[in-house]
């Protein structure tokens, strides 16, 4: 006979979402401004942040740059997990909360004590990225990225993201272009299937047409030049609306 005691079912996602919400309520609001930058690999984010970035610096504006996965010591770390293509084994739900490990000690680590220093914090992907890619494209549910995003977040949303919106085919010859040109390693998503990614662009427009006062789409063809002039005037009235100096 058995000795083994079954122990009762715990749900741990619930356990966890009093404390989610206990972090997300108790922090006081920033002071800073948080943008984000979304699109498929190949749309530009990295290029158009960092002119961003140089042109607020000019106007003496204080400015942290991030970006997922990485952003961190630790994050890096994890960013070679998730994007080394060698890791072929590497499960949907694996990734999903690797890239929610990467964005919590992202979040607590510098961007929270950066907004609350009245910084403007420009990342390079932030749930939006993982609602698209994991949600909808990998088919773990949107639920179950909100759900993850409430704990490792603390309630942190962007004041304004900017879609960068190409289609899949130039966005993937771009991407496959840089990475010829760099040999770097970390291709394991921009590998995917061309199904896969066009999931994921459907579901960016998706979300940019459900919360369209956050998510400004932004047309990424053309020089980086014209579409670096797109950006700017959305921010410039963004930065004048809330205020920041």
């Amino acid at each position: 006979m058995s000795t083994t005691e079954v122990l009762p079912e715990v749900d741990i996602l619930e356990g966890l979402e009093p404390l989610a919400r206990k972090l997300g309520n108790g922090a006081s609001k920033p002071r800073g401004l948080f943008i984000t930058f979304e699109g498929l690999d190949g749309a530009g984010k990295t290029t158009q942040l960092k002119l961003l970035a140089a042109r607020l610096r000019e106007q003496g504006k204080p400015v942290l740059e991030t970006a997922e996965p990485g952003g961190t010591s630790v994050g890096m770390q994890i960013r070679h997990i998730l994007l080394n293509a060698e890791n072929k084994e590497l499960s949907a739900l694996t990734e999903l909360l690797l890239m929610f490990a990467c964005r919590a000690q992202d979040v607590e680590e510098c961007i929270l004590p950066a907004l609350d220093q009245g910084l403007i914090v420009l990342c390079d992907r932030f749930t939006d990225s993982t609602v698209a890619y994991q949600g909808v494209a990998r088919g773990l549910s949107i639920e179950t990225v909100r759900t993850v995003d409430r704990i490792a977040c603390q309630g942190l949303a962007p004041h304004l993201t900017l879609y960068l919106d190409v289609d899949v085919e130039t966005a993937l010859e771009r991407a496959h272009h840089r990475n010829r040109e760099d040999e770097r390693p970390e291709t394991r998503i921009e590998e995917q299937t061309l199904e896969f990614h066009t999931k994921v662009r459907d579901a960016y427009l998706d979300l940019a047409a459900m919360h369209p006062e956050r998510i400004r789409l932004v047309d990424a063809l053309g020089t980086r030049e014209e579409v670096a002039e797109r950006v700017w005037g959305i921010v410039q009235r963004a930065v004048g609306a809330l205020g920041v100096r």
